[in-house]
């Protein structure tokens, strides 16, 4: 089954299977490896995207069930120069990640928190990020990092 996705504001066609998640249409059809997969069970939250401005576990829903949809993943937050997004900087200067396999769902996790809601509370924040595990970090450094990127973010929306 042929569907259409547009994926970091760029359209694809993909020739899917019925029974293919998202996930794998992302990494092995579309090669955006970013999007982890690590349960397979929509428990642990590393393959988290935006799917029409909703967080979704990616390895939950079929790929046909995006077509026509817009779809937000961790390779869609750097610039196109590499310049990487205030909220990956906070990541990396706060300590909020080590070994990786969590990021890129908790990235996507956190900047929906933030498009949603530019200045959310520590206690917000931890209730956001809790469907995301992290075995590594114990989560003050992710949550330092969002309450860090908010107000950066709050910045540059000010000198915009």
């Amino acid at each position: 089954m042929q569907i259409s996705l547009t994926v970091n504001g760029e359209r694809h066609r993909v020739d899917v299977e019925p029974r293919r998640t998202l996930a794998d249409a992302l990494r092995e059809d579309l090669g955006l490896t970013g999007t982890h997969l690590g349960c397979e069970h929509g428990v642990c939250g590393a393959c988290t995207i935006v799917v029409d401005g909703r967080p979704v576990r990616a390895c939950l829903m079929f790929a046909v069930q995006a077509d026509g949809a817009s779809i937000a993943t961790v390779e869609g937050l750097a610039a196109d120069d590499g310049t990487l997004h205030p909220l990956q900087e906070a990541f990396s200067r706060c300590h909020g990640l080590q070994c990786g396999a969590c990021t890129p769902g908790m990235l996507m996790t956190a900047q929906h928190l933030l498009d949603t809601e530019p200045a959310p509370s520590r206690d917000r924040i931890r209730a956001e990020m809790a469907g995301n595990i992290c075995r590594c970090t114990g989560y003050v450094g992710i949550v330092d990092a969002v309450e860090s990127a908010a107000a950066r973010q709050r910045e540059l929306a000010a000198e915009a």
